[in-house]
Formats: C-alpha cells, sequence, structure tokens
C-alpha cells in the first residue's frame, strides 16, 4: 500500500474563514508577533497573551471544516495508518472532519500546558482567570501552542513518516518556516513522489514533481479522488 504523508499550512484553514497566520505587515490579528507568540511576550505580558488565545480558542466555533479537511478524513477512512496528516495549524478542524491519524507540530488551541507539571489537557475554557491545571492543581496554564523558539511537537515521528513515505503532498503552505519548510526536500532525497496544492507555487529547496494553483476546497479533493481512483 502506498504510504502518503500530507503536511498542511494556513491556506487550508483560511478557507474556512480562520485568519492565516500574519499579514503582510507583520502582524497577527493587530498583535506584534513577538508579543503573542514568544515565551518572552508571555513572560512581559501574559495578560494579553492568554486574552489573545482566549478570542482565538472561542472563534473556532464560528468555523467549519471545509471540503479539503473533509476529503482528507475520507482517505483516511480508506487507507488508515498508510496515511499521516501533519498540520501546521492550532485548531481542531481536521479532528472536527474525522481525521485521527495525526500530528500537530505547533500544538491545538483546543488544549492547555501547564508550566508546573507538562500536562497537556484538553481544554475548551478560558485560561485569562487562571484556572488550576485538572492535574496538579497549579494555576500556571498557558495555551498549548508552540511560539518563536519553543520545539514543535512530534518531529520524529514526522520525519520517520516523511523518509518512509511514497507520496509527500504539500497542502496550503508556504514553504518558508521550518522545519516543515524542508519535508519535501528531505521526502524527495528519499524517492517520494512530491506534490503541491496551493493558491500559488512555493518556492522550495527543490521543485515538486506535481504543482498544482488553486484554492484547497477544489484541489485536495480532486487529488483524494485520484489516488482512490487508483487505489
Amino acid at each position: 500500500m502506498t504510504r502518503i504523508v500530507v503536511l498542511i499550512g494556513a491556506g487550508i484553514s483560511a478557507e474556512s474563514g480562520v485568519p492565516t497566520f500574519r499579514d503582510a505587515g507583520g502582524l497577527w490579528e493587530g498583535h506584534a508577533v513577538d508579543d503573542v507568540a514568544s515565551p518572552d511576550g508571555f513572560e512581559r505580558d501574559p495578560d494579553t497573551v492568554l486574552r489573545f488565545y482566549d478570542a482565538r480558542r472561542r472563534a473556532l466555533a464560528s468555523v467549519e471544516p471545509n471540503a479539503a479537511h473533509r476529503a482528507l478524513a475520507q482517505l483516511e477512512t480508506e487507507r488508515g495508518d498508510d496515511l499521516l496528516v501533519v498540520t501546521q495549524n492550532v485548531d481542531d478542524l481536521h479532528e472536527r472532519a474525522g481525521s485521527r491519524n495525526l500530528v500537530h507540530m505547533h500544538g491545538e488551541l483546543a488544549r492547555a500546558r501547564c508550566t508546573a507539571c507538562e500536562a497537556r489537557p484538553a481544554w475548551s475554557a478560558d485560561l485569562l482567570d487562571r484556572p488550576p491545571c485538572p492535574v496538579c492543581g497549579e494555576r500556571m496554564l498557558r495555551p498549548d501552542v508552540v511560539w518563536f523558539g519553543e520545539m514543535p511537537y512530534g518531529l520524529d515521528r514526522i520525519e520517520q513518516a516523511v523518509v518512509a513515505c511514497d507520496v509527500f503532498v504539500s497542502v496550503g503552505t508556504s514553504g518558508q518556516v521550518y522545519p516543515a519548510a524542508g519535508y519535501a526536500a528531505l521526502a524527495a532525497a528519499f524517492e517520494a513522489r512530491t506534490v503541491e496544492l496551493n493558491l500559488e507555487s512555493s518556492e522550495g529547496l527543490v521543485p515538486f514533481d506535481d504543482a498544482r494553483t488553486g484554492p484547497a476546497t477544489v484541489l485536495v479533493p480532486a487529488w483524494v479522488d485520484e489516488v482512490l481512483s487508483t487505489s
């Protein structure tokens, strides 16, 4: 069976109405990125950071998975463990579409992280009022989101899957943020077929074998149909 790794960027969630990481001015929903996405920013002004992520967590209730999320969930239903979705997004749209074989390399809005005991409990409430950790009881919870300067989650699992895959697909990502930006080149080095599905072609380390431009909600379902028709 063909082993497939799909790397997901902000573009797929943008089509559901989730704001992309930052705009052309370098701001993230009106905030300097260093202020709301770095350990230093959290240390300087934890209330602003907690308020920012509380608002983003609440906003998830107003968006829904789109056709691209649903198509990948359908592919997992058919292919099982031969498909791994690696997302750089912190929303829960893949899970709500039905995906389970998934790595959130940059963390999840739907989890908190305790800075006292390092527990990562599922979380849907606000953090601004400093609720206690359900594991240790300390009031030292922060968003379970990987900030600049922090190590992404699941890197060993991701690298092992990329090295072993037969097909590597990049969806809706700029190809500029590492380590994710290097995975297409790594897959190609181990002779995987590489595919890009993006609004516009990215500038990666190596060209993709197959590069298609357009909305993820159009390209991903079409690609999934192709995979399933040749299985």
